[in-house]
């Protein structure tokens, strides 16, 4: 029960902020024009300014379990792979099957899943969940890329060249990548007795901290001014599969074979951090990143909706077997 109420908490804010955001559009507060130009600077500003902070607060690089990490890596592998095949048969249009693939593979661990781990395994469950983030994320924005440079708009195939240049120009990897390098920065001086750290510089990191804080509601209060319900109707089967492989298989998948083959080597804390990977919803960022790289943005808000309220059940279903297992 205390998982159900806590994923309930969890999903509860997202779908107000929502729907604050639709009220805003429908009493023409937020216009067409605003929601763009604010998903972009949620694109290129905010997000990667709460990620930064995200892999800058970790403690230390060096407590990463290979085994665990090695799983997670892998386990995104395979579901991309086979998402790639699912996308192809599910849809004939390019700028959806870029945004059906991101969704399948691209949590919102972020936004919900640290806490999702402390909620499930205290503090050693952040610990576990927050050292994975400085893998996965930067893994969700390479493999975002990839998936909407793959199926682009205008149906060209994009060269090999073209997509590393992509990856390289996103901000969120970029944003990721500044981050472990200010961490073997700081290891570096903490080796050679140096006190000075970045944090040390107050109105930098108050300023970084500003702009972390503004990521999450002004992209969920865009994504409310973007979703439409008369878009249901035409995206039904496209929001369908998306919400079905995201809160369903994944989560068989993902949390499946961790149990079923590696049970002895994973403890609770490690599957408390999986269900924040596997079972959370689709990721917030996923909807300004296809509108910046030419995908479906109208898809890519109606599976975040959906996913986060489908995905209750999930998060809850997910704790509650591995519980009846011994897990936690």
């Amino acid at each position: 029960m205390e998982s159900f109420l806590f994923a309930v908490n969890a999903v509860a804010p997202i779908i107000l902020m929502v729907t604050v955001g639709y009220i805003l559009k429908r009493i023409k507060f937020m216009s067409a024009e605003f929601v763009k130009a604010s998903n972009k600077l949620v694109f290129h500003v905010f997000i990667p300014s709460l990620l930064f902070l995200n892999v800058y607060n970790i403690e230390d690089l060096g407590e990463i379990q290979l085994g665990f990490i090695a799983y997670a890596v892998v386990a995104l592998l395979v579901i991309f792979a086979l998402a790639f095949f699912v996308v192809m048969i599910a849809t004939n249009k390019n700028e959806r099957r870029g945004v059906l693939l991101q969704a399948s593979f691209r949590s919102n661990y972020a936004l919900i899943g640290i806490s999702l781990a402390s909620s499930l395994f205290g503090d050693a469950g952040v610990m576990i969940a927050t050292l994975l983030s400085a893998v996965v994320i930067p893994i969700f924005n390479v493999f975002a890329v990839i998936s909407l440079s793959i199926f682009r708009y205008d149906g060209k195939k994009p060269s090999i060249r073209k997509v590393f240049l992509n990856i390289a120009k996103n901000p969120m990897i970029q944003s990721v990548v500044a981050g472990v390098v200010t961490l073997c920065i700081r290891a570096l001086f903490v080796k050679e007795g140096i006190s000075f750290r970045l944090s040390d510089i107050k109105v930098l990191f108050d300023v970084l901290g500003y702009l972390s804080k503004i990521a999450t509601p002004l992209a969920l209060l865009g994504l409310g001014a973007q979703f439409e319900f008369s878009m249901i109707s035409s995206l039904r089967k496209e929001i369908i599969i998306g919400t079905l492989m995201r809160t369903v298989v994944v989560p068989i998948f993902g949390l499946g074979m961790a149990y079923v083959l590696f049970r002895s080597y994973f403890n609770g804390a490690h599957f408390a951090a999986f269900i924040a990977l596997f079972a959370t919803p689709v990721a917030v960022s996923s909807v300004p990143m296809a509108q910046e790289m030419g995908g479906d943005s109208n898809l890519a808000g109606q599976l975040v909706v959906w996913t986060t309220i489908v995905s209750t059940g999930s998060v809850f279903i997910s704790s509650f077997l591995l519980s009846l297992a011994g897990v936690f």
